[in-house]
């Protein structure tokens, strides 16, 4: 394993809400992702959510709530809570998740990345 720096990372892509691979531990996926705008309403029935907000802000809006998250603070969504991310424009964040996590849940949409498409960088 080598030393991987983040920061690197985000400049290696511009899709958003495309999350990329950049380390695997324990079964769990690190993953990266630039967003703007909101993604879609969804949950994962089976696994938690782990973001950190590296650059921008990001709201993980709820059903009763919201949670804003700005650079350096992070958040968990519990498995079975439905979510929608929002992102203000070229927001940097970083999401920690079981391999077994597709991308929106199992809502299946236009916004929906398969798992086969979540490349590694």
């Amino acid at each position: 394993m080598k030393k991987i720096s983040i920061e690197e990372k985000f400049t290696l892509f511009t899709e958003e809400w495309t999350p990329k691979i950049i380390a695997e531990a324990n079964g769990q996926l690190v993953k990266i992702a630039k967003g703007s705008g909101e993604l879609v309403w969804h949950k994962h029935d089976n696994e938690d959510e782990l973001f950190i907000v590296f650059k921008g802000k990001l709201t993980l809006q709820f059903k009763e709530s919201s949670i804003e998250l700005n650079e350096g603070e992070m958040y968990v969504v519990p498995k079975g809570v439905e979510h929608c991310p929002l992102a203000e424009p070229d927001t940097h964040f970083l999401m920690i998740e079981p391999a077994s996590t597709a991308h929106t849940g199992s809502l299946n949409s236009e916004a929906t990345v398969a798992f086969e498409d979540q490349h590694w960088i």
